[in-house]
């Protein structure tokens, strides 16, 4: 009895030090894969395949890749081209459980970091971030703005309608053209057609009246196309084919008819 005991005590102790020796042997691993990444994220790469080289061996370690490239995107010592590379691989391996680490980089100061997480969040549809891409309407960089913009779009996030509408009275979206160090006009950028377009598909009843209105004014002829686009999303209207004299004349007979009804 004691000879068994001592034979199943020795057998646990074997099954227990095999157990330990794996899990260290895993744990040892994961940390070199882990330092091995960021040796390589902490490089300047110029040549397109070095990056894809990157990429692939990223992908390879799968999961493992993860601690990694989540320090690269909350440490400024890396390169942004690499910071923005991590962004798009942790969506891509660890897919929509990533998507609350992602929206924290909506507020990240680099321009970069709110971009890449933007565009990470498209490509998951991740719909449930209306207000976070909202908020990054009025963001200082252009570029965050449009992609915010293209986000609700192409997710069809209706509830950030009115937040879009707004871009509309955002100086931001405007610029000053100059002349031999004078003054122009100001200008719309081209975002404002975007904001048209967008305000149509997501059919912001809201924006009927204004929309009536403006495309009956020649200073809006540079939007003429994209508001009587909208329109006819907006009111189920289409206006028939011609001259912009003659769609004008259609939709001041709908607005005519909408004031009557």
């Amino acid at each position: 009895m004691g000879l068994l005991t001592f034979n199943s005590l020795r057998k646990v102790s074997i099954l227990s030090i095999t157990i330990f020796s794996f899990s260290l042997n895993a744990s040892i691993n994961s940390s070199s894969i882990k330092e091995a990444l960021l040796q390589k994220y902490s490089l300047n790469y110029e040549n397109k395949n070095q990056i894809a080289q990157l990429k692939n061996e990223t992908l390879n370690y799968g999961a493992k890749s993860v601690e990694a490239l989540m320090e690269v995107m909350k440490n400024g010592k890396y390169p942004d081209k690499n910071r923005w590379v991590a962004t798009f691989l942790l969506g891509q391996i660890v897919g929509d459980k990533s998507a609350p680490f992602l929206a924290k980089f909506f507020k990240h100061p680099n321009w970069v970091l709110r971009m890449a997480s933007l565009k990470t969040m498209l490509a998951l549809k991740q719909k449930n971030y209306g207000r976070g891409y909202s908020a990054l309407l009025s963001d200082n960089s252009f570029i965050v703005r449009n992609q915010a913009l293209e986000n609700i779009r192409l997710l069809n996030i209706s509830s950030s309608a009115p937040e879009v509408w707004a871009m509309l009275y955002d100086k931001k979206n405007y610029y000053q053209p100059k002349l031999k160090g004078k003054e122009l006009k100001i200008k719309r950028s081209n975002i404002i057609k975007s904001v048209i377009t967008t305000i149509g598909d997501l059919k912001f009843a809201e924006a009927r009246g204004p929309l009536l209105k403006m495309i009956q004014k020649d200073r809006y002829n540079d939007i003429f196309n994209e508001m009587d686009q909208s329109l006819s999303k907006i009111t189920g209207e289409k206006s028939p084919k011609g001259e912009l004299k003659t769609k004008r004349l259609f939709w001041s007979k709908v607005a005519m008819n909408t004031v009557i009804n």
